[in-house]
């Protein structure tokens, strides 16, 4: 079972706006997880799924794009997990680059 990091990004974009952003920027969740690379992503409406992929291992996440925040799940494997404080930190730093 993996650990879950959630991480709230505000915004003052809209929805709209913020899901462009995203899109653009998805690339730099990379710089959030030393070593990582963006895999797949993919949008179901307002949420993007991502995969990134660090040491051999996969981390799912969905960010669920909302009118003031994106409100984002990443969910790290076993090993990963040891580091998720660390993560997180990373994660609500560079995170919000995604919406510049």
């Amino acid at each position: 079972m993996g650990v879950p990091v959630t991480v709230n990004i505000p915004h003052k974009l809209g929805v709209a706006d913020a899901k462009v952003r995203m899109g653009n920027g998805v690339h730099t969740l990379s710089e959030s997880v030393p070593g990582a690379t963006v895999t797949d992503h993919h949008w179901e409406g307002d949420t993007l799924h991502c995969t990134l992929e660090a040491m051999g291992q996969k981390i799912g996440s969905e960010m669920q794009v909302r009118e003031d925040e994106v409100y984002a799940i990443f969910d790290l494997p076993p090993l990963l997990g040891m580091f998720a404080n660390k993560i997180k930190e990373k994660l609500q730093k560079e995170a919000p680059k995604m919406l510049e």
